[in-house]
């Protein structure tokens, strides 16, 4: 699910730290866990050349804007592509200082260099997704018929028998949640959050648990957790109503944002896969969810544990869709999703308060329909060379290490370390003087992350981290 904040006991500290890298519980506080999809922007780095589409507002395309022009240069000959205003770093700078959040409310936006949280604004709905909600504006529509339709689409997308747009991936849990325990029931639905029948536990393994399955218990379950493979198994009783599993396992072994692999922790070997918790629930006859939340890339895995055999599948709809990001999906067998349904808003259930608007909803369907079109790879290759041009343009700074590295989510990002003798800064001071700094800047682990940096802005990120670490402010 979406992960921007890691309170939790299971989940507070990165899989491993290491004491130069700083990857302390700090460093990932405010996460969210696991990467998205952001613009394919024109970057050539190293040799590397970005053939992917302009996602900013300028809507160029690869290296050239959409009048043809060439991409600018940073003076050294290394293109660095256009986007928001013209790709002109100052231009920028200018816009984050006046603009429709200063002038309405006096908050100051940042350069998000960082994962797609929730909590710093989640990501960058492409052009092709406003334009579609601006369009989805101009008309009233039945909401029901809207919802129906939504749901027929997405779920033909991901291979689901059937589908629901829920507002964020939280309430897709509690819908799903609350569609198992009642089924088709009405009278049982009525009764939420308190049922009065004895099949209402959800059973999560430790490895499993995340700071946010408390939303099972708010639709009426009650968490039991099993540590070992074999607790697992025993736990499994007739009151066992819903099975649990989380996307991020396969990678990494605890819910904070990708970092650099060579952190990375092996598992467990009590740990369950969520193919085996899948493999269990059919075996046993429990439902089983999958929250893959914005475990995206890959893309997947948007039909991968649909495919395997879960019952129920919970994607953001912001994050790496990049649709509004107040919505969410959720995927899966019919029967579920009707009683789901029959509880969502504008139905008046359990979740008639997380109302979902027409046009978020066709925002999101048209952001999807973007996101299943899209060269994976392609896109993966331009935040690396992103990332790789960063990192090249932060060597030559005394005491500071500045490593191209490739993260837990398979692309690469910026990891900085630095002598803290020779650059007397903390972790927290860097945080804080990014912060207040002009542009603000804002940057989740152990350095800045590129795929969801617009060109001009990747230029403000490497001149200001180059002030800093050189002058100290």
């Amino acid at each position: 699910m979406d992960e921007d904040i890691r309170k939790d006991q299971h989940m507070d500290e990165p899989d491993s730290v290491d004491s130069e890298s700083g990857l302390d519980r700090r460093a990932f506080i405010r996460v969210s866990a696991l990467a998205g999809m952001a613009g394919a922007v024109g970057v050539t780095a190293s040799g590397c050349t970005n053939t992917g589409e302009q996602d900013g507002p300028s809507g160029g395309g690869g290296a050239r804007g959409a009048g043809g022009d060439a991409a600018e240069t940073d003076g050294s000959g290394e293109a660095i592509g256009s986007a928001s205003a013209g790709g002109d770093p100052d231009a920028i700078a200018a816009d984050l200082r006046d603009n429709v959040y200063t002038r309405l409310l006096g908050v100051r936006p940042h350069v998000g260099a960082h994962e797609h949280l929730s909590s710093m604004g989640g990501s960058r709905m492409p052009p092709e997704v406003m334009e579609a909600m601006v369009e989805a504006n101009r008309y009233f529509v039945d909401m029901a018929e809207l919802h129906d339709a939504a749901g027929r689409r997405i779920a033909e997308i991901m291979g689901a028998e059937a589908a629901l747009v829920s507002s964020g991936a939280f309430a897709a849990m509690l819908v799903g949640a609350a569609g198992v325990l009642t089924g088709s029931d009405q009278d049982r639905m009525r009764l939420l959050p308190n049922p009065t029948w004895p099949k209402v536990e959800c059973l999560f393994q430790t490895a499993h648990r995340f700071f946010y399955d408390n939303v099972f218990g708010f639709a009426g379950m009650k968490l039991v957790e099993a540590g070992t493979r074999a607790e697992y198994e025993a736990a499994i009783t007739d009151r066992t109503a819903l099975l649990v599993g989380l996307a991020f396992i396969e990678h990494q072994t605890r819910g904070v944002p990708p970092f650099p692999v060579r952190h990375r922790q092996e598992h467990d070997p009590e740990t369950l896969m969520p193919l085996e918790i899948i493999e269990i629930g059919r075996r046993r006859g429990v439902p089983v969810m999958i929250d893959l939340a914005s475990n995206l890339p890959p893309k997947e895995n948007l039909t991968k544990y649909l495919e395997a055999g879960a019952d129920l599948v919970v994607v953001s709809g912001g994050k790496g869709i990049r649709g509004p990001n107040s919505t969410g999906i959720l995927a899966g067998r019919a029967d579920l999703v009707h009683a789901a349904r029959m509880q969502n808003a504008p139905v008046n259930g359990i979740g008639r308060g997380l109302k979902v608007g027409k046009e978020e909803i066709v925002g999101l369907v048209a952001a999807l329909e973007r996101y299943v079109a899209l060269d994976e790879d392609e896109e993966i290759a331009a935040w690396n060379a992103k990332a790789r041009w960063l990192a090249d343009k932060l060597q030559g700074i005394d005491g500071l290490e500045a490593r191209y590295e490739l993260n837990t989510h398979g692309y690469h990002d910026v990891e900085l370390i630095w002598d803290e003798a020779v650059i007397p800064l903390s972790r927290e001071d860097v945080g804080r003087l990014l912060r207040a700094g002009d542009p603000k800047i804002i940057y989740d682990g152990p350095g800045p992350r590129t795929l969801q940096l617009e060109e001009g802005e990747v230029e403000l990120v490497a001149r200001r981290l180059r002030e800093l670490f050189t002058t100290g402010s």
